[in-house]
This record gives structure tokens, sequence and C-alpha cells, in this order.
């Protein structure tokens, strides 16, 4: 009886995971978004700096509920500093690459990151990925390669921010996964201070006169960052990366809607067929997982991180 309880509970701790994950994708949507509206009037460092400044107005109370002294108090030293460079790299190429290209194209980049972690999850954190969903992470791919419209401009500089930014954040996720007894607050913290510090580093001699209401975007891209990061570093802890992976395809669709609201961008046929091809990749791939079998109750922390 109480292996079937505990059981139940792994069961339904990776579902509040998934559904966590799914929240978290729509949040980093809409912080997508903005970020691309500001990017066309502000540089990296600058929307770097005030969005830290934005994201303390979230964890400001967290920290002190938990008391800034545990915010030093962390396991693995050089594996939370190796997550907080991929997880400010990510952000920062991320914006450099929509400041020149539309949010669908981009996010198109950023969909090779669950082959990348369905792969590192394989090798650093022993969960066992079957030859089906690696053969849907294969047609995830293909999905992908053909909603970029294969070219000579895959090769540009902002192409080349755009994955090396979608490998930085499929590291930071896998590593959140491997750390998972670190408190949310303290692995969100120390990824807000690299950025606050590599943005007052980006802005010197960069800094633009800003409105009220371009402040108010960057103070809001912060709270909304910080938000879909508390909410994906938390489902991370709840569930397997490999089976959260293919949810960040959700983004993708997610860009296509706010790109055409908000930029008026009109994905085209090859579009529409990639991320159709994309999100059945993602669909059976969470179908072939066995999540019974991924999480044993034994393994999922008593405090729930």
């Amino acid at each position: 009886m109480k292996t079937k309880t505990a059981v139940a509970n792994a069961g339904n701790l990776i579902m509040t995971g998934v559904l966590l994950m799914l929240l978290g994708d729509l949040l980093f949507a809409l912080n997508d978004a903005m970020g691309k509206w500001l990017m066309a009037s502000f540089a990296v460092g600058q929307v770097l700096v005030i969005r830290s400044v934005g994201a303390f107005i979230v964890l400001g109370p967290m920290i002190l509920r938990q008391g800034p002294m545990a915010q030093f108090r962390i396991e693995q030293k050089g594996l939370q500093f190796m997550r907080v460079v991929m997880a400010t790299g990510d952000v920062a190429l991320f914006y450099a690459a929509v400041a020149y290209l539309p949010l669908a194209d981009v996010m198109t980049f950023y969909m090779a990151g669950p082959i990348y972690i369905a792969a590192l999850s394989h090798f650093f954190l022993g969960e066992k990925i079957g030859w089906r969903r690696w053969l849907a992470v294969l047609v995830g791919f293909a999905g992908v390669v053909i909603a970029l419209r294969p070219s000579t401009a895959m090769l540009s500089l902002p192409s080349f921010f755009g994955l090396a930014g979608s490998f930085a954040f499929a590291l930071s996720l896998v590593m959140s996964r491997y750390l998972r007894s670190t408190s949310d607050t303290t692995l969100v913290t120390w990824q807000t201070v690299a950025a606050l510090v590599t943005g007052i580093g980006l802005s010197i001699g960069n800094w633009q006169p800003a409105t009220l209401v371009d402040w108010s975007g960057m103070l809001l891209l912060g709270v909304v960052a910080t938000c879909a990061h508390l909410l994906i570093t938390r489902s991370l802890k709840l569930a397997p990366a490999s089976l959260l992976a293919p949810l960040q395809y959700t983004l993708l669709l997610w860009a296509i809607v706010l790109g055409y609201i908000f930029f008026n961008d009109i994905p085209d046929t090859q579009i529409v067929i990639g991320a159709a091809i994309i999100v059945f990749a993602g669909l059976f791939i969470f179908h072939r997982k066995n999540l019974k079998e991924t999480v044993p109750a034994e393994a999922v922390p008593p405090d729930g991180h």
C-alpha cells in the first residue's frame, strides 16, 4: 500500500512539473515578445540591467524570507557557476538574435534545445531515452530545419547567436535538474545577479535615454522573466528533464501567435509545416514516457526540492 501511495504521489509531482513548465513557457514567450520590442530601441546591456532590477521586485521578498545568507550556502559551487554562465549567456544571446530576426525565426533555433537536453540527460542525469523517443526527437529536429528554411542566412551572426543561445539554454536546464536540491530562490537569484553584472559591462557607452513607458517595460520584463524562471526551475525538480524538454516546442507556437499580434509577422507555409511536425514529435515523446519508471518515489526529496 505504501509503495502504491508513493508512486501515486510521485506521479502527481511529475504532472505538476509538466503544468508548471507549460505556464513558464507561456511567460517566456511573453518575455521574448517584450524583449524584441525593447531591443528595437535599446542595447542588450541596458535591457539586461533594468530587467535584472525588475527581477528583484519578485526575488526580494523571497530572499528575505529565506534569509540573505542562505544564498551563499550552496552545493557544488563549480557547477552552480557554470549554470549561471549558461543562463546569462542564454538571455544575452537571445536578445542579440531577436534584435535582428523575427521572433518566430529565433525561436526555431531554440527548438533544437530539447535535442540537446535529451542527449545530455541521457549521459549526465542517467535518464533512459528509448529508441522511439530518440527517433521522435530527430523528427522534431527535421521540423525545426523545415521551419528555418535552410539557406545561407542561417550562417549569419544573428543566427549564430540564436543557435549558441539555445545550447546555453539547454545546458542551464539540465544543470537545474542536477542541482534540484538547491532552492529555487538561490538558483534564480544568482543568475539574475550575473545578468545584472553582465548588463552593466555591456551598457558602458551604450546607455540610451528612455521614456517612462520604456523603463516600465524593461522592469516588467524582469518580473515576467523571473516568474518564468521560477516556474521552470521548480518544474525541473518535479519531473525529468527528458520529459519536460518536448514541452519547449510550445514556445514556437506562442512565438508565431505573439509575432503576428505585436509585430504583424505572418508565418509562411514552411513555418506552419515545421511547427506542426515539431508539436507532433513532442507530443509523441510525452506519450511514450513512462512516468512511474522515470522517477521512483524514493528519488523525490521529502521537502519537494
